[in-house]
């Protein structure tokens, strides 16, 4: 496929990719000062660095396509539909929540939008992924099934009795590998055997490719290619998205095993900057118009925390709802 011109894209498409990363950044930030407050508990594991990747992929998703997610999950939820301020409000654990303030950070789920979690078992999603598309196979639909996980959870045996069952039952699913380069504190080269993590694939004769997940440009033209092909051949796909996340592996983490060498190096890759300076040059906009939409984001952020301040507590009763199905 011959690789595309910038100015043959919408540059509608060009500005709202940026707008997405930029939303997406200062929204984490804002989880960030909000934990550090007090203002939530628990676990939270922040997107910083690997937007790129959220936008790239979902992008080129239907609204009837589905995604499941780990716990690194609060931009991707918002990026299928579900309101930003109830994904705040979720991180807070207030009834106005997507899951109503039972599942927090790690939990972001809504059944009408097709995001399907968010879940906090290291590649637990994998199995269920693969569920969803027995289920897209077995009602005949043109749908498809997003799986993001970490570089870590490529070594847990669900993935390979999932990537297994997907490739022998022809299952739609584009599975993600996120690799950010470090399970936990780990870096992946430590712990696994191969340098290129697709090359688990080849054990299943499944389709599988790479691509750099810090340009969001990239991201979009192959996961475009990639799920175009998807749909057509009903065939399962393992890509590996090579990122990087900017903080720790959650926000209690200080990442003190990364060097400042290695940090500035993805930094000065950074898809957000990457992709104003492309806005730039095509004459879309200019530094004054990136600070603009800066503030507004920035304030838009402001009124997410504010409606999560200000909503209610879940009550009590509720824990007993939504226990077993109906």
């Amino acid at each position: 496929m011959a690789k595309k011109k910038t100015e043959d894209y919408d540059p509608e498409l060009l500005i709202s990719m940026y707008k997405d990363m930029l939303l997406y950044r200062r929204f984490e930030e804002s989880a960030n000062r909000a934990y550090n407050k007090g203002k939530f508990a628990g676990f939270c594991h922040l997107h910083i660095g690997q937007e790129a990747v959220c936008v790239g992929v979902q992008k080129n998703l239907q609204e009837s396509d589905y995604v499941l997610s780990g716990y690194r999950s609060h931009t991707q939820s918002i990026a299928k539909g579900i309101e930003p301020q109830k994904v705040m409000a979720e991180l807070y654990g207030k009834a106005t929540g997507c899951t109503l303030g039972k599942g927090g950070s790690m939990h972001m789920f809504s059944k009408e939008k097709r995001f399907l979690g968010g879940h906090g078992i290291v590649g637990g999603q994998i199995a269920l992924a693969t569920g969803v598309g027995f289920k897209i196979r077995y009602d005949k639909e043109n749908d498809i099934c997003v799986c993001y996980f970490g570089d870590g959870a490529i070594n847990q045996g669900q993935f390979y009795e999932s990537l297994n069952m997907a490739a022998t039952w022809d299952l739609p699913v584009l599975y993600v590998i996120e690799n950010n380069q470090y399970g936990m504190g780990t870096n992946f080269r430590r712990v696994t055997s191969i340098d290129h993590l697709w090359k688990r694939a080849l054990a299943f004769d499944m389709d599988h490719s790479d691509v750099d997940g810090m340009n969001v440009m990239s991201v979009y033209d192959h996961v475009g290619e990639v799920i175009k092909n998807i749909r057509k051949t009903k065939r399962p796909h393992l890509l590996e998205a090579l990122t990087y996340r900017y903080r720790g592996h959650s926000v209690s983490d200080p990442a003190t095993y990364r060097s400042k060498d290695e940090l500035q190096s993805y930094q000065d890759k950074d898809p957000i900057i990457t992709q104003g300076k492309l806005l730039k040059k095509q004459k879309l906009v200019d530094d004054e118009t990136l600070d603009k939409w800066n503030k507004e984001t920035k304030a838009k952020v402001k009124e997410f925390e504010k409606f999560a301040d200000e909503s209610a507590e879940p009550d009590h009763d509720l824990a007993y709802q939504h226990v077993y199905a109906e």
